[in-house]
């Protein structure tokens, strides 16, 4: 199997971008990765544009195409992939399958989105699920997830509120994040309630944004000096069981632990992560998932320090998905976009001392009390 190096990354700031276009942003994003590797565009055989809304709330489709020829890119396999929130890192999880088999040598891909357009009205959580349509949407379901942990952990209101003071702190010295004024737990537990108990501080935004990745066999980098070695990607699907344990996560457990295998690692071994905190209760079961702590004290944890910038391991020092932005296509992809700025010894302010290994981990969608999808990829310099 040949292995996987990440040459380049591009990312816009995320945000609102009213007087941009989808293919414009992620244009700009995929121009930055490429410049980023210092690889010319006819030098990349195989391609993936990455959007959960494109098509919902513009009826675009194939998008994809746009986007590679914006950057000077054709005749090439591309493909449109839309996955909920993992959109991005399931393109990315492809795009090392397709490597390691030797079926491309540089792959770009790109995920973007172009959410914050009034005009287009609510975005539609799944109106074919008969789940949805009783009222589960996101919210509540993640807010079914922290009710149940309180009940059966002792989980406090505080504690989930400390998460997005965290994220919040960390997105301060990110210039490409959505939100950087700093916050407190009194702030976020007086923000107006969404689903019990999770308020609006609590609840990741809406952005517009794009973010991009250029991967390669080792034949195919331009220069190792700056590139990483991708050391496992893996995806995995919901078990979509009944009843489902909603205070234990299996499927983000089961993702976890194929990453850890695949690499040969263990939790110990990371420097930083990168996780779904598309809500701040999500962020204290990944804890538990990645094996940061044991099931029941993911609340604890988030409210030692020890996930903070300078702690013993720093999640989300990008701002998270609380405070960076969610433009689900690109999440996946910033998450990654994060890792290499770190491993790279380039985030300014918010450097992790001694980054030489990081994980993104990335969640999307629900079915049936479970994730549609979920993904974890761990890179090392």
């Amino acid at each position: 199997m040949n292995e996987v190096y990440l040459a380049g990354v591009g990312m816009t700031a995320f945000g609102v971008h009213a007087e941009r276009t989808l293919v414009d942003l992620a244009g700009e994003a995929a121009g930055l990765a490429l410049a980023d590797a210092g690889l010319e565009p006819g030098r990349v055989d195989m391609g993936f544009f990455a959007s959960a809304t494109a098509a919902p709330l513009f009826k675009d489709v194939t998008v994809g195409q746009n986007v590679f020829w914006s950057v000077g890119i054709n005749q090439i396999p591309i493909f449109n992939l839309e996955n909920a929130c993992t959109s991005g890192s399931a393109a990315f999880y492809l795009a090392c399958n397709a490597i390691a088999a030797g079926q491309a040598r540089a792959v770009l891909v790109v995920g973007g989105e172009k959410m914050c357009v009034p005009e287009a009205g609510l975005l539609n959580s799944g109106a074919t699920e008969l789940d949805t349509q009783l009222g589960l949407v996101t919210p509540a379901s993640f807010a079914m997830r922290a009710v149940r942990h309180m009940a059966e952990f002792g989980t406090t209101a505080e504690q989930m509120a400390a998460v997005a003071v965290k994220n919040r702190e960390h997105a301060s010295f990110n210039p490409m994040a959505q939100f950087r004024k700093p916050t407190n737990v009194a702030e976020v537990l007086g923000s107006p309630m969404i689903a019990d108990p999770l308020t609006r501080l609590q609840c990741c935004p809406i952005a517009d944004g794009a973010a991009a990745v250029l991967l390669c066999a080792k034949e195919a980098v331009p220069s190792l000096d700056r590139c990483l070695r991708v050391r496992a990607w893996a995806y995995g699907t919901g078990d979509y069981a009944n009843p489902q344990d909603m205070a234990r996560w299996g499927t983000d457990y089961r993702v976890c632990a194929s990453a850890y295998a695949l690499a040969g690692m263990q939790p110990a071994d990371l420097d930083l992560i990168e996780c779904h905190d598309a809500f701040t209760i999500g962020e204290i079961l990944h804890y538990e998932a990645l094996g940061l702590c044991a099931p029941g004290e993911g609340g604890k944890l988030a409210a030692s320090g020890d996930t903070a910038l300078g702690g013993r391991i720093p999640v989300n020092v990008s701002g998270g998905l609380l405070s960076r932005g969610h433009p689900p296509g690109a999440t996946g992809l910033a998450q990654v976009w994060e890792l290499a700025t770190q491993l790279r010894n380039e985030a300014g302010e918010r450097q992790v001392a001694g980054a030489g290994t990081g994980l993104a981990h990335c969640m999307g969608g629900d079915k049936d009390g479970d994730a549609k999808s979920c993904t974890a990829i761990i890179i090392t310099n």
